[in-house]
């Protein structure tokens, strides 16, 4: 099983992703990304991904998708490395339409990276 922990429920993934997510890791299931106050010290971020760590030992993932604030992100994928959970990132291609003084972004996805064992 697949967990993704980030702001985007895998019900709103395209279906390339979802497909993709399905065919490598059988189903997928959602822990919301906790919200990070901007104001938050390190030692904050550092306790919230040891909690973090925590729920996800005991749900037993096969691997995390995780996307999110980047300071918790890297906290929790270093965390998570220790513990031989692999880490995942999905990689969009981003294409920008012009409209007047408007900007739209449109993400397509491409595949699911790993972190790097930097990390860890």
């Amino acid at each position: 099983m697949l967990l993704n922990l980030s702001n985007h429920p895998f019900k709103n993934w395209l279906p390339e992703q979802q497909e993709m997510a399905l065919r490598e890791w059988g189903r997928v299931e959602d822990l919301p990304f906790p919200p990070i106050p901007p104001e938050a010290e390190s030692s904050q971020i550092e306790l919230l991904a040891q909690e973090y760590l925590k729920k996800i030992s005991e749900i037993k993932p096969q691997a995390v998708h995780l996307m999110g604030e980047m300071t918790f992100t890297c906290t929790l994928v270093y965390l998570l490395q220790r513990e031989g959970i692999p880490c995942l990132a999905s990689t969009t291609r981003r294409k920008a339409i012009e409209d007047g003084n408007k900007k739209i972004s449109i993400f397509e996805f491409v595949r699911f990276r790993h972190y790097p064992a930097i990390c860890s």
